[in-house]
């Protein structure tokens, strides 16, 4: 399950008893999340990694997922397809994923 509590009450905030809204939100989150994590793969130039690295951090602050902002943070400080970085964001969505 997620650790991220914040995260889960947003959720829960959002989806009320809704387990359907719930399943629909948590893949929509999954999805723009996996999305800025390929264009960070992907990235090559200092520009395109910040600009993913930032959708991501907006990403973690609007769904209030303190862990995601961090890792965000992270890509942020770091230099473009830092190896470390990107194995734990893919970590952090695959415990996403497997939260379903």
């Amino acid at each position: 399950m997620l650790e991220d509590g914040d995260f889960e009450a947003t959720l829960a905030a959002a989806a009320g008893q809704d387990a359907q809204l719930r399943a629909e939100l948590l893949a929509g989150f999954l999805e723009s999340m996996n999305k800025q994590i390929d264009l960070l793969q992907r990235a090559r130039c200092d520009g395109n990694w910040e600009v993913a690295a930032m959708r991501l951090r907006g990403l973690g602050t609007s769904f209030h997922s303190p862990q995601l902002t961090s890792l965000s943070e992270q890509a942020l400080d770091g230099a473009p397809g830092d190896p470390s970085v990107l194995r734990k964001l893919r970590a952090f969505a695959e415990s996403l994923t497997h939260s379903e």
